[in-house]
């Protein structure tokens, strides 16, 4: 059990370690202008694919805790997206087909894009009103993007839920909420 326990408590270690350096590199003022997006807007809808839409499904959950208005894209109760509303796209890439063709039909709608992503250079730039840019590796394997030890793009994915959380937090303190009065917001048929 002992190589095991050295194991895991090393492997957890490296992971942490690249979670911090992935949120380090994040610009904060990008994120200063995500939040400002976030509060400006009407609704704010989110897309991605595969395990990047179930980290903004969680930020979107969250996001609905402090009493914005959020919707998944897909989703059965998903309302008409419009020009007072924010898209947040999803996408380590920036090049995966379905969020781009969201995000081209969010603008011709009018509605403000934010990219979350690792590529600057995708073709999402032509959609995105502005970027966040989480500089870890993706399938591009771009050379300023930091590597991963990680399977695949477990980093990317990773870092995105918890830069949905400190997003949340910083929410949470701009505005003054008494954390105890969030629960009003949180599922009670469970």
């Amino acid at each position: 059990m002992g190589a095991y326990q050295d194991r895991y408590i090393n492997t957890a270690d490296q992971v942490l370690a690249e979670l911090g350096t992935a949120l380090h590199a994040v610009d904060p003022a990008s994120v200063e202008q995500l939040v400002q997006e976030i509060l400006t807007a009407d609704k704010v809808f989110f897309v991605g694919v595969g395990r990047v839409m179930l980290s903004l499904k969680a930020i979107a959950k969250r996001l609905a805790h402090l009493g914005i208005s959020t919707h998944c894209v897909g989703e059965i109760t998903e309302p008409a997206i419009t020009e007072d509303d924010l898209l947040i796209v999803g996408s380590g890439s920036g090049s995966t087909l379905v969020p781009l063709g969201i995000a081209g039909k969010a603008k011709g709608i009018g509605a403000r894009i934010v990219h979350i992503g690792s590529n600057p250079k995708s073709p999402m730039s032509a959609y995105a009103d502005m970027m966040v840019r989480i500089p870890v590796r993706t399938k591009e394997y771009l050379p300023d993007e930091i590597d991963s030890a990680q399977p695949m793009t477990s980093l990317f994915e990773q870092s995105l839920l918890l830069l949905g959380d400190v997003v949340a937090k910083m929410i949470i303190e701009e505005r003054n909420v008494d954390m105890k009065a969030l629960w009003k917001y949180h599922a009670n048929l469970e």
